[in-house]
Formats: structure tokens, sequence, C-alpha cells
């Protein structure tokens, strides 16, 4: 009876499923770290493993299918950048000085601009233009928790160069968000066939609306949240901050969705508006940081985004000796543009340092791709399999290449 039970269990296939990624991707990720790689890498290789074993036996679980994975996956990317967002606050980003601002502006400006011309050589003719855009908009991102790791690791992180990472890493967030939502509007806008005259004004339109909502969200929300946490601080009942913390997250990510931008860009502002200063009443009644609080959920549900990204990808395509080849060459453009704008550090730091520290892409990355493999072009994906492949592929290389490159650096006499 129990038996029967089970194998009419409509849970009982996703629980399993759930079982196999999450267990997979601790497996993954605990390679990648002996192999002295960040964790993120093994999972999307485990989550390519995955796709490659349904290819060959068809019986086993379709990863990239699932209902279930697909939203859990979803809530950890919210959260995800939820936590980056607690990372930072306003404060800190308007102090983070003349040298983290150029930094990430030209690490920005110059990834975007060798995605460009890379795409441009390599597409065949005739694909639009927005798809060279978007190529280029996901090599500005930078993942600085893989940089920080490596920085801690080396005894760096309170070094000039250290702080100058972190603080163009900060505003590299803002910039990076804010092009991916310009590209994707432009996506949708010329995609839906609207005239080429008006996608100068949509895209303005789209830039005003995202900068719009993050001004109004930091504003209104920092004047707003210390009144809301100091009043739920008289709730009686216990564990309040981590709900009432999500939920603010979410309710905003909501928002920016319903403005027309990815629901990321809310959970971001989410995180920044919440500083210790509003939630230190009940930070000290629970003894726990709200930062605390989220950690076990990112560690829970990130790695479910980061294994069916991987899911996603088409072994084959991957693997073909033109996928890699532009992979290749998207991942030596991105680190070139990253490593340009060490250079504008200023005097005493040291360029190469700075260079290798914004080069990883990692999650955020990745979190792009994911943004576009939901746009749609004239009713078809705006990424194609082998150019999906093609830049997670490039992602991963940079994700290696950068932890890498700043070990290296940081060996003494070899930065100086």
């Amino acid at each position: 009876m129990p038996l029967a039970f089970l194998a009419h269990d409509p849970l009982a296939g996703t629980l399993m499923l759930l079982a196999l990624l999450w267990l997979s991707a601790k497996v993954g990720g605990e390679l990648a770290v002996r192999l002295k790689l960040p964790a993120v890498t093994g999972e999307l290789a485990v989550g390519l493993a995955l796709t490659a074993l349904h290819g060959v036996w068809p019986s086993f679980p379709a990863v990239a299918e699932s209902p279930g994975a697909e939203l859990l996956g979803g809530l950890g990317v919210v959260v995800l950048m939820f936590a980056v967002g607690l990372e930072s606050t306003v404060p800190q980003m308007l102090k983070v000085g003349a040298a983290s601002l150029r930094v990430a502006s030209v690490g920005v400006v110059a990834p975007m601009a060798a995605g460009l011309a890379g795409a441009w050589l390599l597409l065949p003719e005739g694909s639009p233009f927005v798809l060279d855009l978007f190529i280029g908009a996901c090599l500005c991102a930078t993942s600085i928790g893989i940089s920080a790791q490596v920085l801690r690791e080396k005894g760096a992180a309170d070094s000039v160069e250290g702080r100058i990472i972190v603080g163009a890493a900060v505003v590299d967030d803002v910039l990076g968000l804010l092009v991916l939502v310009a590209v994707s509007g432009l996506v949708a806008t010329s995609g839906a066939g609207a005239p080429s005259g008006s996608l100068g004004s949509e895209l303005t339109r789209t830039l005003l609306l995202a900068l719009g909502f993050l001004a109004a969200a930091l504003t209104l929300g920092r004047l707003a949240t210390p009144r809301l946490f100091r009043l739920a601080s008289r709730f009686r009942g216990e564990q309040v901050l981590l709900p009432l913390g999500l939920g603010f997250a979410f309710l905003l990510a909501w928002l920016g969705s319903l403005a027309g931008l990815a629901s990321i860009v809310g959970a971001y502002a989410a995180g920044l508006i919440l500083e210790p200063a509003h939630i230190e009443d009940l930070e000290r009644r629970e003894r726990h940081t709200l930062e605390e609080l989220v950690h076990p959920l990112v560690t829970v549900l990130s790695p479910l985004f980061f294994v069916l990204m991987g899911a996603k990808v088409d072994p084959t395509a991957l693997f073909r000796p033109a996928t890699l080849g532009f992979a290749a060459l998207l991942a030596l453009l991105g680190v070139a543009g990253k490593y340009v704008a060490g250079y504008t550090g200023g005097r005493g730091t040291r360029p190469a340092v700075v260079g290798w520290g914004m080069v990883p892409r990692g999650e955020v990355g990745l979190i792009f791709v994911a943004t576009g493999a939901q746009l749609q072009w004239q009713g078809a994906p705006l990424l194609s399999p082998d150019i999906q492949a093609g830049i997670i592929g490039a992602l991963l290389l940079t994700t290696v290449a950068g932890p890498v490159g700043l070990g290296w650096v940081l060996r003494p006499g070899k930065a100086s």
C-alpha cells in the first residue's frame, strides 16, 4: 500500500530530481574546489553531465525540463542578488572613490566593446545587432565573490588594490545591470518589429525607467524601511527578521518586473536599501545579522540555478570546434577588457592585481545569460543553442582564469 501511494504521489518525481540536483551540485562543487577552481565551475559541469546522461540514456531524468527545479532555481537567483545587495550599502557606493569609479567604468565599456567586436567577427552575416549587444553585455559582469576569496587567502583583502576591486565591483554591478536592462529592452522592442527610428527613444526610455526605479527604490526605501523595521521589532513572535527581509526583497523584485525590468534588479535594490542601521534592533534580538540568515538560503538555492544553467547547454553544441573557438575568443576578449581597467586605478596601485581581480564573471554573468535565454527575437529565442553554449563556455574560462591569474600576480615579487 505505501509503495502504491508513492507511485501515485505527484511530488515523488520532483523530490527525486531535486535530491539528484543538490547532491550532484555538492559533489561537483567539491571536485572543483579540490582542483583549486571556484565551486560554480563544478556545478555548471555537473549540469552539463546530467544533460549528456539524458541524451545517452533517455530514461534518465531531464533536468532542464523540471518545473519544480526551474522555480527553485529562479528563487535562487533572486535570493542571490538580494545577498549581493546586502554586501554593500548606498553610503559605501558613494564613497568608493574616483579610482573605483574609473576601474568600474572602463571595466564595463572595454569588455562591451570587445564583445561587440568579437560577435561581429564570428557570428554569421545577417545576425541582428542586438545579439552582438547582448553578447557584449554578458562580458560586462564581474563576480567579486571569487576575487574576494583569493584576496582573503593571499592576505591582500585590505590592500589598496583590494579596496579598489571591491569598490569597483559594487559600481560594476549597478552599471552591468543597467546595461542588461537597456539591451533587454532594446531586444524586446526590436523583436516586436518596432520602426528602426524609434529604437533610440525606446532605449532611452528603458534606461530612464531603470534609473528612475532604482532612484525611487533607494530614496523611498531608505526613508521607509527604518520605520517599518522599527515597527517590526515590536513583534513578539520569534524569527521575524528573515521572513520580513525576504518579503521585502520579493516585493521589490515584483515591482521591478512590473516596471518592465528584470526581477533581479529589484532584489538587488532591496539588499542595498536594508542597511545594518535600519534593522539593528531585530539583529540584536535574534543575535544574527540578516546576511548570516540569508546565507544558508543562498547556499541551498543558488547551486540549483547553476546546475540548471549547465543542464540547459547542449553538450554536442559546446564541444563543436566552432563553438569552442567562439568561447575561447570571447574569453580572451573578456579578460583583455577587464585587465585594461586595472591601468586606471591610479598611482601606487598594481595594475595587474586590479585587472585580474576584475576578470571573473561567475554567477553574475550566468544570470545575464539566463535572462537572455528568455528573450525572443521575431518569435524565436534570441540565443541559439550554439551561441548560448559559446557564451557559457567563455564565462567558464574567465571564471577559471580570474582566480588563477590573480593568485599568480599576488605571489611575492610578481606584481610590484
